[in-house]
């Protein structure tokens, strides 16, 4: 039996988290110790015992944070791929990936890039409640703590309108229905999409209901 592709509903929920970082791990020591300087870690992944990243710094003092970086014991080697005034780019190798360990044995992919400021990692993550709560219970076991400000399902639009209903809407936007101030009336947007006034009228009603009433559910 084929099901319409329109059809299907899948779900996958995106979860945002404030991760407090171990006192003793060397991320958590030389952020608290410079609370003004953004850790936006573009990329990372893991290499036998340690993991490898990329960390793109801003803020005050840059000179400093990144000599005490390079001399954290936790720290295997550092490479300074660019420096200004207010940001630098540097290559790390560490001991100590704790949040790359939860990842690998959550099997979470982690979306990238975080940032990490004053000693705390804003996350998101979208996987399935399954992987999402194998993830927090490995943080736990690392001794990261969390809040989650939110976790949401995300439901794609090929299942939540209908290619009718899709192209009408898109027609609607790229005529001018949505502007403010209103550069298409519904007449001349029926004209364009080849339907009746009244058609137009409902199609877009119940497009607006669907939408509106994902947004709130969710």
């Amino acid at each position: 039996m084929r099901v319409r592709n329109e059809k299907l509903r899948t779900q996958m929920p995106t979860a945002k988290l404030h991760i407090t970082l171990p006192e003793s791990v060397w991320i958590h020591q030389l952020s608290t110790a410079h609370p003004d300087t953004d850790f936006r870690v573009l990329a990372a992944f893991p290499a036998d015992a340690t993991g490898v990243g990329l960390l793109e710094l801003s803020g005050p003092d840059l000179p400093s944070v990144v000599g005490e970086m390079e001399r954290h014991d936790e720290i295997v080697r550092l490479d300074l791929q660019q420096a200004s005034e207010d940001a630098a780019l540097v290559e790390f190798e560490t001991t100590a990936p704790l949040l790359l360990f939860s990842v690998q044995e959550s099997a979470m992919p982690l979306e990238l890039p975080f940032t990490i400021r004053d000693g705390e990692a804003t996350v998101e993550v979208t996987a399935s409640r399954d992987r999402l709560s194998a993830f927090t219970t490995q943080l736990e076991a690392f001794g990261m703590r969390f809040d989650v400000e939110y976790v949401r399902e995300m439901v794609g639009s090929e299942s939540l309108l209908t290619d009718r209903q899709r192209d009408l809407l898109s027609a609607a936007v790229s005529e001018g229905y949505y502007d403010t101030p209103r550069e298409c009336s519904l007449t001349e947007l029926a004209e364009t999409a080849g339907v009746a006034k009244s058609t137009a009228s409902e199609t877009l009603h119940r497009v607006e209901e669907k939408i509106i009433k994902q947004y709130i559910e969710g």
